[in-house]
């Protein structure tokens, strides 16, 4: 299987900052590449640089055969670009987002119409198809931003945080999208916080913390990293819940995690059902009242809390610039069009 997206040794730097410390990354053909970490990983620079609108410092980088550095020309017309921001014009209708976008790219009067047509269909977008975007829903706004990305019909497209902000049945909308993206052959590339997408979409996974990879293979090879089962119990009085760890870490083969809020304990177990018989026995002589208990698998929260000490959906810190120092990146496809000379 040919690769589409090659990185090698990819360094960025931001004056003091490190935003990138050697990247390597392969995509192959016709998969899904999930990159998982907080704010602040460098998600977002790896985007950028791949995508030709950031120069690396160090490192090499080819997509869909073309080397990035030294052909960015090309290499934009083979690219979709969405953001983590839709970026339409939101005085022109859907229909004329898209319109432009194709004679941007040089699709020529009756393609780019054609291709509007078919996308604003393939997007659940007809109806409004006529309405300027800034009467339209934020997930809607996220589709007719991810259709400019797809008017050339490129092979390659990188997805930076698609669903961010969108409500529950707007992220499910979205996955369907990125499902028939892949199903029809294109290579995606995605920054993601949310676990549930990465495990959902990707073919494997990418966990990257401070610029640096630190963790990759498939949703189940990373979870077999963490290993075992995790009892996962409510008491009833919160007041318990560090008397349940206490009664029951002599159980475990590891330190159980606390949720106060949830009145939750979290502890890797072996065993399975006799370990869950033993603990419920354990808490009922200690006099702690349970009121839910079970066995789950791990899950990639599980991974990443292990790998990096601290949730994906975490804040960046205070000093460092937002993933790459340069603010949130735009998928302004129409100047992409017109830079890469198509």
């Amino acid at each position: 299987m040919t690769d589409a997206i090659t990185a090698r040794g990819l360094v960025k730097r931001y004056k003091d900052v490190t935003a990138l410390d050697g990247v390597d990354l392969t995509v192959p053909e016709g998969s899904v590449l999930g990159l998982l970490g907080p704010n602040g990983a460098g998600k977002t620079t790896i985007v950028r640089i791949l995508a030709t609108l950031l120069p690396a410092d160090a490192g090499t980088a080819h997509v869909a055969g073309v080397d990035v550095f030294a052909k960015p020309r090309e290499v934009r017309r083979r690219i979709g670009l969405s953001g983590q921001y839709a970026a339409v014009d939101e005085y022109l209708t859907g229909y004329e987002n898209l319109e432009m976008i194709g004679r941007l790219y040089h699709l020529g009067v009756r393609r780019s119409r054609e291709r509007a047509r078919e996308l604003l269909a393939s997007f659940r977008l007809e109806d409004a198809a006529d309405r300027p975007s800034r009467t339209y829903s934020g997930g809607m706004r996220r589709r007719l931003d991810l259709a400019g990305a797809l008017v050339a019909d490129p092979p390659v497209i990188f997805l930076d945080e698609p669903t961010t902000g969108l409500d529950p049945r707007g992220r499910a909308d979205m996955w369907e999208v990125i499902q028939g993206l892949v199903a029809g052959g294109t290579t995606l590339l995605l920054t993601t916080q949310y676990l549930e997408e990465a495990d959902l979409l990707a073919d494997e996974i990418v966990v990257i913390d401070h610029g640096r990879i630190i963790a990759q293979g498939t949703a189940d090879q990373l979870k077999l990293q963490v290993g075992g089962e995790r009892l996962d119990l409510t008491v009833r009085d919160p007041a318990r819940l560090e008397d349940a760890r206490a009664a029951l870490e002599p159980l475990g083969v590891g330190r159980a995690t606390l949720d106060a809020g949830r009145r939750s304990l979290l502890m890797p177990v072996d065993g399975g059902a006799r370990t869950l018989t033993e603990a419920l026995r354990t808490l009922d002589a200690a006099g702690i009242v349970v009121d839910d208990v079970g066995l789950r698998r791990p899950t990639l929260d599980d991974v990443f809390l292990a790998l990096t000490g601290r949730p994906a959906e975490d804040e960046p810190e205070p000093d460092r610039p937002p993933d790459d120092g340069a603010g949130p990146v735009r998928a302004d496809h129409g100047r992409h069009a017109v830079e890469g000379g198509v």
